[in-house]
């Protein structure tokens, strides 16, 4: 009850409206070229969303592969990625993200061909950023993964203790892990990534020290630390009991963090998200700040300025739509430009920093007008610095506001993602 009212008066102040209502109405063809016209550049995300299991844990949509779908599904999103190539044109596609589910799955089941034919109608202007399964990183597969381009890789590991794995249902052992990251740390990728949990129950702070000193220790580019969330429609959170944001439980979170802060800078990584640390020199691997883009296949979700957009979740009805009607939006959500600066703000605390002029080049504003009051507070309170052109937040800052924004994001997520997971065409989801 308490969140829900928090949420509500955080989208009041920032976003202007207590509820955010998205409608069954899909942007027309002529519509999307309309919008194009005032955009540069935008980022491609593909969901794939099949897995060899589903983790009692994740949020995201996904379901058990199956070869014939596979199959089915890549030649439904080639046929998204046409009607896309004539709203795009030649515009430069500058960043390119796979997620899912679990985007290896398909290494054999159709994304060389997805990859193949993206290149030929987009022009895409940049390396790959792909999810992977542990299991699935075998030799060969690490050469097919770097042939098709593929330069940032993420591997969702966990943890390192087999206690841990064990809890969270990963199909592997510590020693299997360490082997495999080894393994792919040595094809040169531009970026390896390793996900790892903390905050799961049971676990202490030098359980945590002791996995982050083995993914620096093994060379790891960068290491993206977060806790467990429980959302209601996953196993885990299907009881109803989990509290996402209990005072004690974000006590915890916090020294853990600090634990992990403390390793990842003695060992040269800096911070470059909320959740991310990587090593100096390297470039980030990261999904989530990409300001415009285009969300392909089922559950793909798009932003263009003023508009936010998301296809079915069903892969059935995704698949059905593409050969049937040659788009497969569910629901569409219009924003107003302070509904756009909000969301800027949000995914800009979310890195940690931010040049204001890039709020004044996007939005013609000066945020000091806008924001000003908010940035004085959050330098008065010690949780960021202001040298006047740009905003850091400092490592408590970074904490404490992303816990606030998961105040108003999780439950966001949780009804918009629940819905969409229960009904494949909503007439209406109300945040």
């Amino acid at each position: 009850m308490r969140g829900a009212l928090l949420r509500r008066w955080l989208a009041r102040l920032f976003a202007g409206q207590s509820e955010l209502v998205l409608e069954s109405r899909a942007p027309t063809k002529e519509e999307l070229c309309k919008k194009f016209e005032e955009i540069e550049e935008l980022g491609v995300y593909l969901h794939i969303p099949f897995c060899r299991q589903i983790c009692p844990y994740c949020p995201y949509n996904k379901e058990l592969l199956n070869d014939a779908a596979a199959d089915r599904y890549a030649s439904a999103v080639k046929r998204e990625i046409d009607f896309y190539a004539d709203v795009i044109g030649g515009r430069p596609v500058t960043s390119l993200y796979i997620g899912g589910g679990t985007p290896t799955t398909m290494l054999q089941h159709g994304l060389p061909d997805i990859l193949d034919h993206l290149h030929h109608a987009l022009s895409v202007q940049c390396s790959i950023h792909m999810e992977a399964h542990l299991n699935d990183l075998s030799p060969a597969n690490l050469d097919l993964i770097k042939s098709l381009g593929i330069q940032h890789v993420s591997v969702g590991v966990e943890a390192l203790q087999d206690k841990h794995l064990q809890f969270l249902e990963r199909p592997y052992t510590a020693n299997t892990a360490k082997t495999v990251i080894a393994r792919a740390l040595g094809r040169g990728f531009q970026c390896f990534n390793v996900d790892l949990m903390f905050a799961l129950p049971g676990q202490d702070c030098r359980e945590v020290e002791e996995a982050a000193r083995i993914v620096t220790d093994l060379g790891v580019d960068q290491v993206a630390a977060y806790p467990l969330f429980h959302f209601p429609y996953t196993r885990m959170g299907s009881n109803g009991q989990a509290n996402n944001y209990g005072w004690s439980l974000l006590v915890k979170r916090r020294q853990m963090l600090k634990v992990l802060e403390a390793v990842f800078y003695s060992s040269g990584y800096q911070r470059s998200s909320v959740w991310a640390f990587t090593k100096s020199g390297i470039p980030k691997y990261c999904s989530v700040t990409v300001p415009l883009y285009v969300g392909l296949g089922a559950s793909g979700g798009s932003y263009l300025r003023d508009v936010f957009y998301l296809n079915t979740f069903s892969v059935a009805e995704y698949i059905m739509a593409m050969e049937q009607k040659g788009t497969a939006v569910a629901l569409s959500l219009d924003l107003t430009e302070q509904m756009q600066m909000a969301g800027w703000l949000y995914w800009r605390i979310y890195e940690t920093e931010f040049k204001k002029q890039d709020f004044s080049r996007r939005f013609g504003r000066d945020i000091d007008r806008v924001y000003g009051r908010y940035l004085r507070m959050l330098r008065l309170t010690g949780f960021a610095k202001d040298d006047g052109d740009r905003i850091v937040l400092t490592d408590k800052g970074a904490y404490w506001l992303h816990a606030l924004e998961d105040v108003l994001s999780l439950g966001y997520v949780s009804r918009l993602w629940g819905t969409s997971k229960q009904e494949p065409w909503p007439t209406a989801v109300a945040l």
